[in-house]
Order: structure tokens, then C-alpha cells, then sequence
């Protein structure tokens, strides 16, 4: 059986208006997350706007998470930074905090080949016994976990699975198909839009950003998709479509970045769940036009009455 599966949302880490941690609104976003039935929990990733957070403020977020979870499903924890050596600190920091995986991208910044981007796993794996979870997130590090790296990694047992958020479910399924004969490695899609389908060719997770929004839904959909009732899961996809369509609305006055997790903050904001939608400078938080424009999508899907 695979390590891992099912729902694993990557969780918002929710600012104060002075950029600090906001801990009480982080503790009401993890229980509203277990509260919606999730599978684990994934702490500093891309949603967690992780790359802003300096080695004391990564702690401290992984330490409050184990704290609240307490044992009730697992915690990836992300040690995303450019170099091998910076990631096997953060790997060696997350571990004694807790974390039950850590989540690792290829380096950035500095340009680096397929050989070198498997090295760059080796050498983590040698300094530290934890399972490696690969995250191939093109858009961010600028360069792509080949199919050939990821199977060459996945079969010689330095990563225990994948996180695929490029876009290429092509390359998720090969990389499923070339694993399917080992039973303990699994494949999550980084998809919010596509989560049916890549549950359909097999992929054995999502790790969807707007489920911080809405976990119930994923939720739902996967055990239906477990279930082999695909067409309500694609009911359930679809409405969770029109509720992904609050990443676009500030689009053209911010960067995607700040367009996709700010209306994540600004959704949870409205809910209750947190108490500022700040994100960290220089990204921008989306205003008041475009919270109404967020509010009307979460009433559309019966989230905001």
C-alpha cells in the first residue's frame, strides 16, 4: 500500500496585518481542514507562501501544526530553498519539529541538469532518514522533474513519492504506470481542476490549495471517486471549478501569486476562518472590489449564505 494517500491540502499560513504568524488563525485553519476529514496535512508549500518564511518562522509553523494535529493525520512539511545543503538544514529542522515527510523541489535559481537535479535528491536522502516526497512545480524552480528522474528516484527508493503541480498530467501518468509494479510509491496531482480525472488513471492523491476553502469537497469527491461513483465525483468536480474561479479576480492588478492564495485568504477571511487576508510583501492582497467578487462565487457554491 502506498505511504500516503487522499486529500493533503497545502495550508495557508495566515498573516497579521504587521506580517507576523497569525498562530489563532492558523490553529482554526488546520481544524477547520481536519474538521473537513483530510488525509494529512502539507505545512509550507507554495499555498503556505513558504519561500517568505526565514528558518525560525518554518520552525515554529511545523512545531504549531504537529501541536494542534496531534497525531491525527500525517504532516508534510516543505524545505524548499535554492541549494542541496540549505534544504538538508530545513529537512533536519522539519524532522526534529515533527514532520512525518518532507516535500522537495529541484534547485532554483542556480541552473542545474537532470543528473544533477538526482544528486541534489541523493545527497539529501544520505543526510537524513525521513521519506522524500519529489515536487515537480516547473512555474516556481524553472525547471522540470523529467518522467526518466522521477522513476530513477522512485525505484531506487530515494523518494517515496510524488507531487506533480506542472500541469503535464501526460507525465503523471507515465510516471504511474512505470511505478505501478511497486506497491508503496505514490503519486498526488497538485490540481484543483483536474483532481477526478488524475483519481480515475490511478493517482492516489490531491494536494489541492483551495481546499483550505473548501475541504469538505475534495473530501467528498475522493471517497466517491474511491466508491467508483464517477459521474456524482464529477458533479462535485465541476462545482468545485466555479469555486476555483476566485484565483482569476485580481489577475492584471497582481501577480498569480498574489491572485491565487490571496483569494484563497480572502475566501477564508470570509468564512471565519482567518482573520486578515495579508500576503507577504512585496505579493499584494486582493481589496475590496474584488473580496465582493470572491463572496458571490462562495454563495454561488453554497458556501456563504
Amino acid at each position: 500500500m502506498p505511504l500516503f494517500t487522499g486529500v493533503v491540502p497545502p495550508v495557508v499560513t495566515p498573516l497579521n496585518n504587521d506580517y507576523s504568524i497569525d498562530f489563532p488563525s492558523f490553529t482554526r485553519t488546520l481544524e477547520n481542514l481536519l474538521d473537513g476529514g483530510v488525509h494529512g496535512l502539507f505545512v509550507l508549500g507554495s499555498t503556505s507562501e513558504v519561500v517568505f518564511h526565514d528558518q525560525g518562522g518554518r520552525k515554529a509553523i511545523i512545531e504549531h501544526a504537529v501541536k494542534v494535529n496531534n497525531g491525527r493525520v500525517p504532516i508534510f512539511a516543505g524545505v524548499i530553498d535554492p541549494t542541496t545543503d540549505r534544504v538538508i538544514n530545513h529537512s533536519k529542522i522539519a524532522r526534529s519539529a515533527g514532520a512525518d515527510a518532507i516535500v522537495v523541489t529541484a534547485p532554483f535559481y542556480t541552473r542545474t541538469s537532470q543528473p544533477e537535479i538526482i544528486d541534489h535528491f541523493r545527497y539529501i536522502k544520505d543526510a537524513i532518514d525521513i521519506p522524500i516526497i519529489a515536487y515537480d512545480i516547473p512555474v516556481c524552480v524553472h525547471i522540470k522533474l523529467d518522467r526518466k528522474t522521477t522513476v530513477t528516484l522512485a525505484k531506487e527508493g530515494t523518494v517515496a513519492g510524488l507531487k506533480d503541480s506542472s500541469g503535464d498530467d501526460g507525465n503523471l501518468r507515465y510516471v504511474l504506470k512505470d511505478m505501478a509494479g511497486d506497491a508503496g510509491f505514490f503519486g498526488m496531482t497538485g490540481s484543483e481542476i483536474m483532481v477526478d480525472t488524475a483519481l480515475a488513471m490511478g493517482a492516489h492523491g490531491v494536494v489541492p490549495g483551495i481546499a483550505n476553502v473548501d475541504p469538505h469537497g475534495y473530501v467528498k469527491m475522493w471517497n466517491l471517486m474511491q466508491a467508483g461513483k464517477h459521474a456524482e465525483a464529477r458533479v462535485e468536480q465541476e462545482r468545485l471549478l466555479k469555486l476555483f474561479e476566485i484565483v482569476w479576480i485580481a489577475l492584471g492588478r497582481t501577480s498569480a501569486g498574489s491572485a491565487g492564495v490571496g483569494s484563497f485568504k480572502t475566501a477564508m477571511r470570509s468564512l471565519g476562518i482567518i482573520a486578515t487576508n495579508r500576503m507577504a510583501r512585496p505579493q499584494r492582497d486582493l481589496n475590496a472590489e474584488e473580496t465582493a467578487k470572491v463572496d458571490a462565487i462562495l454563495r454561488d457554491v453554497g458556501l456563504l449564505g
